[in-house]
């Protein structure tokens, strides 16, 4: 399903942080380290609530019978792993193919008025359904545009038939957008207080718009658990203790920033929620590797040059797939203008791996260390298990690097400054001085 080389690092070093490693194995399986109350997601993909799964399935199948479009409304977690997963599967043109399933277009990620004006244009009309995703529905990116999307649809189809198509992911009892559930009858699906956001991709938040678009969510189940077997192992056989082995090592050796590295445009969404995952579960007390990402070969004609000689404060996590995804095929040119005749006959995959070789010799060559991640093939089981992967070394590291890899204390540094500065209630006080500082 996948695997690891980690050959760039010494033996010496892997073993001699093998019992850090260890340590934090134990806190994360056997639920004793920070944040311990967050760590639902770890056997989720074997205990999750079977009837709600099933609900989870027939409000798709609902959805795709009744709109031509899905507005995913969230931000972060409410939306990345679901994007990250319907790009990789269905590609990221997924929206203009002819299909039998609705367009999924996501909103409530950012507060750009262009972005929702465009959104509001395409599904003019066309039908369209709403998957609203918060915790609390205070959110103020989310909220703001389920303001917008409810009248619309409210307007659209009248209230009654409205309710039929606004579905909400959300806390089980309490919150605002809970209880606005309540009084209107929307059907709603549970975000489970004992998983963050960001952890979230293998609950309804992840799996309704996922299912939505056609992809096989028992298949993505099904791999996750085969990753969660291995990555139960306690042992450095386990490709989750090798890779957060690796890039800890890196890290105190002064490769402060990890790049992840794809070779398939498909996978951009799948390096935002990379850098999410990562970002926010290590980024604290002044500590955490900076997680980035490249997309190539595009950015080797972009980034290249900063990868092949800039500051040596980098490592590259190298995502591959091991099974073509494609049979396109390079003609013969009898003019032989542009000098290409010798790639005639190879496919695209073929000079694609080619690529990869070279450049993975370039980088290593210049001073990145290259780790490689091997994905068997571009599918459901295998995308489900890589995801897993991700997610529990991603909380093993956090535990060696000495944090809590489950909570997010900096984000709200900038949502109180933007409500004292719009003028809310009680921080009338705080935004006279933000003011002050800003003219």
């Amino acid at each position: 399903m996948l695997k690891i080389d980690i050959s760039a690092i010494e033996k010496s070093k892997i073993d001699a942080i093998i019992p850090e490693i260890k340590s934090a194995h134990e806190k994360l399986t056997k639920k004793t380290g920070a944040g311990n109350d967050f760590l639902g997601w770890v056997d989720l993909p074997v205990n999750y609530d079977k009837a709600e799964f099933a609900r989870v399935k027939a409000a798709a199948a609902a959805i795709q019978k009744q709109s031509q479009v899905l507005l995913v409304i969230g931000i972060g977690g409410s939306y990345l792993g679901s994007r990250a997963v319907i790009e990789a599967l269905k590609g990221s043109f997924y929206n203009l193919k002819k299909k039998n399933t609705p367009d999924v277009l996501f909103v409530g990620n950012n507060l750009s008025a262009s972005y929702v004006e465009d959104i509001i244009s395409l599904i003019d009309g066309r039908d369209f359904s709403i998957n609203v995703i918060s915790k609390s529905g205070t959110t103020t990116e989310p909220a703001v545009a389920f303001r917008v999307f409810k009248q619309l649809i409210e307007e659209r189809y009248g209230k009654e038939e409205a309710k039929k198509r606004i579905f909400a992911t959300t806390d089980k009892a309490r919150g605002a957008l809970k209880k606005l559930c309540d009084q209107e009858g929307y059907e709603t699906f549970v975000i489970p207080d004992d998983v963050g956001g960001r952890y979230s991709v293998y609950t309804p938040v992840g799996l309704l718009p996922i299912a939505v678009a056609g992809i096989d969510i028992d298949a993505m189940l099904a791999g996750a658990g085969e990753m969660r077997e291995i990555c139960s192992l306690p042992d450095i056989k386990n490709p989750a203790w090798q890779y957060v082995a690796a890039r800890n090592i890196l890290y105190r050796e002064g490769k402060t920033t990890e790049v992840l590295a794809t070779y398939d445009p498909d996978y951009v969404f799948l390096a935002e929620w990379f850098k999410q995952l990562y970002g926010e579960s290590e980024g604290k007390e002044n500590k955490g590797i900076f997680p980035a990402a490249i997309s190539l070969t595009a950015d080797l004609h972009s980034m290249g040059q900063y990868m092949q000689e800039g500051k040596r404060c980098l490592m590259e996590t190298v995502l591959l797939i091991g099974e073509p995804t494609g049979a396109v095929t390079v003609p013969n040119d009898p003019d032989n203008a542009d000098g290409l005749n010798f790639l005639s006959g190879k496919s695209f995959f073929e000079i694609e791996k080619q690529a990869c070789r070279g450049t993975y010799l370039a980088h290593t060559d210049g001073g990145v260390p290259n780790l490689l991640l091997t994905m068997e093939k571009k599918d459901e089981r295998c995308l489900g298990g890589l995801l897993y992967f991700f997610e529990f070394a991603c909380g093993l590291s956090g535990y060696t690097l000495g944090v809590n890899p489950f909570d997010q204390p900096g984000v709200e540094a900038y949502k109180k400054n933007m409500f004292a500065l719009l003028g809310k209630p009680g921080f009338e006080e705080e935004g006279k001085k933000l003011e002050a500082r800003l003219k």
